[in-house]
C-alpha cells in the first residue's frame, strides 16, 4: 500500500494542501507586480525554508514513531496489512494478510472484531474505552474507516494508552467502597441489633442500604417500651449522605431513647428533639415520626416532623392514613409540634417508612405512598413477611439508589386459650379514705380470679394498697384503679386529677409520708409516672409473671 497517497485521503489534508498552493500562488503574483529592491531580494533569501506539506512525510516512518499502537486491516474479513513498533513491543510481531481475529488474538479476545465491522459498514469512527489487554496494560481502541486506492475499504486501529487513568479510576472506586462500607457499618452498628417485642404487639423491621453507586443515607427506626404496657415507636430520615449523616442519625437515635424514659407526650418528644438536632449541627435536617401505642386506649399517638405519614389497616383491610398533623423537618426550630391519633386495635397493622420506599424520579410521591397503601391492603401474615412483601412490591432491589428503612408493628387479635392471658379490670375510686380498702378488696379479688400465685398475690394486694393511699393523700379526683395482666406481666395503674408527678425519696425515721412509692419501687420489678394527655397523672408498677403463671 502507498502510505503517501493514503495519508493524502485523510480528513483534512486535501483541503490542507489546496489552502497552501493558494497561498503560493497569490505571493508569486504579487511578487511579479512592479518592481523588488534588490536588497529586499536578498533578504527574503535569508528566511528559513518552509516546513513540508504532511503529504511529504513518508507516513510509515511516522506511524512507527508513534507511542500509541496503530494496526490497519483492510477488507471485509479485516486482513492485517500493518502494525507499527509500539504494537509489536506490546504484543509481538504479527503476521501480515492473516484475518484479523487470527492474527490479532487480542482484539478478537477484547471483542474488537465486530467494533471493525461496524466501522466498515458505517463509514464511521467507533471507540472501545479503556479495555484491559493480555500485556497488562489499559487500552482506549479507536477503529476509524478509510478508503484504499482501489476503492476497497481498511479501518485504522489507534490505541491509547490509558493504564494510568484506569489505574487512578479504581484507586477512586475503591476509596469510595471503603468509605461506603465504614458508612454502612457506623449505620447499622447505630440501628438496634434487636427489637423489643412489647408484650401487646408484634414487631418487625428491615433496613437496605441504597446500591453501591448511592452513598448511605442517615435512616433509622427504633422500639422503646415505656412501661405500664405502653410502646414508642420512631422512625426517621437524616437528610444527606456518607458518614456524616449517620452519625447525626446515631445521636438522634441516643436522644430519642433518652426523651422517651421521661414518659412525654410524642409533640414534646419532637419539640426537645428539634432543639437538639439544632445543636449537632445547624446545616442538617432530618424528618421523624414519634408514636406510643397504648392497648388500653386502643390507638396510636404520634406526632411528624415533617416525616411520610403513618399507614394503617385494620382488621377489614381498609387502610388509613395519618396525615396530620405534621411539622416541619427537626433542625429548623421554632416550630411548636402537635400529636394526633390513629385507631389500632386488635387485628390492625401500622407501617412506618422512610422516602425511600416510596419516591421515584418518574413518579409523584404521593402516587408512591398510594402504591404503598394497595400493597399493605394485601399484605397478611407476620410483621417480617409484610416487610418483605412490601419492600417488593415497591421494586427496591440491591442497586437501588436510596436507603430504604420499614417498621411493621401488628396488634393481634387473640381468642380462646390467647386472650384469657389478657385481661384489664378497672374500678372508679369514689369518696375518701374509704376507698383505700375497697381498692385493696378489689384488687385480692381480681388477682385470685387471675389464678397468680399466693405471693405475687399479695405484692399485687400491697402495691395496690400504697398506690391508692398516694393518690388519695396527694392527688384530686377523678381517681381511677386499672389492674391489667398479660402473659409476661401484672400491671397496676392509678390515675388522678392532679398532675405533680411522685419521685422515689428517703425518708426519714420520724417522717409520717414517703415511704409509698419506695415500697412500691421495691417489690416491683419497674414503676413509673406520666402525666396524662387531659390534666392529671398517672401512676404505674409492674410485676413479671413467673413462667407457667395463668
Amino acid at each position: 500500500m502507498n502510505f503517501t497517497r493514503w495519508s493524502a485521503r485523510l480528513p483534512g489534508t486535501q483541503r490542507r494542501a489546496a489552502a497552501r498552493a493558494e497561498h503560493t500562488v497569490t505571493t508569486t503574483d504579487r511578487r511579479s507586480e512592479g518592481s523588488v529592491p534588490a536588497a529586499r531580494v536578498e533578504q527574503l533569501t535569508d528566511e528559513p525554508p518552509p516546513v513540508p506539506a504532511v503529504d511529504e512525510l513518508p507516513v510509515r516512518e511516522v506511524l512507527d514513531r508513534v507511542p500509541a499502537l496503530v494496526a490497519l486491516v483492510h477488507g471485509p474479513d479485516h486482513r492485517l496489512a500493518y502494525v507499527n513498533d509500539a504494537y509489536t513491543a506490546a504484543f509481538g510481531a504479527r503476521p501480515t494478510g492473516e484475518p484479523a481475529g487470527d492474527a490479532l488474538p487480542e482484539l478478537r479476545d477484547l471483542g474488537l472484531v465486530p467494533l471493525l465491522d461496524q466501522a466498515l459498514r458505517s463509514g464511521k469512527p467507533r471507540t472501545l474505552k479503556s479495555r484491559k489487554a493480555p500485556d497488562g496494560r489499559h487500552y482506549t481502541f479507536t477503529c476509524t474507516p478509510v478508503t484504499e486506492d482501489d476503492g476497497r475499504g481498511a479501518v485504522l486501529v489507534f490505541a491509547t494508552d490509558v493504564t494510568d487513568h484506569a489505574e487512578a479510576a479504581e484507586r477512586l472506586r475503591a476509596s469510595e467502597r471503603r468509605q461506603r462500607e465504614t458508612a454502612v457499618t457506623l449505620q447499622r452498628s447505630l440501628l438496634p441489633q434487636e427489637l423489643e417485642q412489647p408484650d401487646d404487639l408484634r414487631i418487625a423491621a428491615t433496613y437496605q442500604p441504597g446500591g453501591t453507586e448511592a452513598a448511605v443515607g442517615g435512616d433509622w427506626y427504633d422500639v422503646i417500651t415505656l412501661g405500664g404496657g405502653r410502646t414508642a415507636l420512631v422512625i426517621g430520615d437524616v437528610m444527606g449522605r456518607g458518614v456524616r449523616a449517620a452519625a447525626v442519625m446515631g445521636q438522634l437515635r441516643t436522644a430519642v431513647r433518652a426523651y422517651a424514659r421521661l414518659d412525654l407526650p410524642p409533640h414534646e418528644v419532637l419539640n426537645l428533639l428539634d432543639g437538639l438536632a439544632t445543636e449537632i449541627d445547624a446545616n442538617q435536617i432530618a424528618t421523624c415520626v414519634y408514636a406510643v401505642h397504648d392497648p388500653n386506649e386502643g390507638r396510636l399517638v404520634y406526632a411528624s416532623a415533617g416525616h411520610l405519614p403513618i399507614l394503617v389497616r385494620d382488621g377489614t383491610g381498609t387502610v388509613q392514613r395519618a396525615d396530620e398533623p405534621t411539622g416541619p423537618p427537626l433542625g429548623t426550630g421554632g416550630w411548636m409540634h402537635a400529636s394526633g391519633s390513629i385507631a389500632l386495635g386488635p387485628g390492625s397493622t401500622a407501617v412506618l417508612y422512610t422516602d425511600g420506599l416510596v419516591e421515584r424520579r418518574d413518579e409523584d410521591l404521593d402516587e408512591g405512598i398510594t402504591s404503598l397503601e394497595r400493597a399493605l391492603a394485601g399484605a397478611t401474615g407476620t410483621p417480617q413477611v409484610v416487610c418483605d412483601r412490601l419492600v417488593r412490591s415497591a421494586g427496591v432491589t440491591a442497586d437501588h439508589d436510596d436507603d430504604v428503612a420499614v417498621l411493621v408493628l401488628q396488634h393481634p387479635r387473640r381468642t380462646g386459650a390467647a386472650a384469657e392471658l389478657f385481661r384489664n379490670a378497672a374500678l372508679e375510686l369514689l369518696g375518701g379514705v374509704e376507698a383505700a380498702p375497697r381498692a385493696r378488696a378489689f384488687a385480692s379479688g381480681v388477682l385470685t380470679s387471675w389464678r397468680f400465685p399466693a405471693d405475687l398475690h399479695d405484692l399485687g394486694v400491697l402495691a395496690t394498697s400504697e398506690l391508692v393511699a398516694n393518690s388519695l393523700q396527694h392527688g384530686t379526683p377523678p381517681m381511677r384503679l386499672r389492674l391489667r395482666r398479660t402473659d409476661r406481666r401484672l400491671i397496676i395503674e392509678v390515675t388522678d386529677g392532679d398532675d405533680h408527678l411522685p419521685r422515689r425519696r428517703r425518708a426519714g425515721p420520724g417522717d409520717e409520708s414517703g415511704r409509698g412509692i419506695a415500697i412500691v419501687a421495691t417489690i416491683a420489678s419497674h414503676w413509673g409516672s406520666r402525666r396524662t394527655p387531659g390534666g392529671g397523672k398517672t401512676v404505674w408498677c409492674e410485676f413479671l409473671l413467673p413462667r407457667g403463671a395463668d
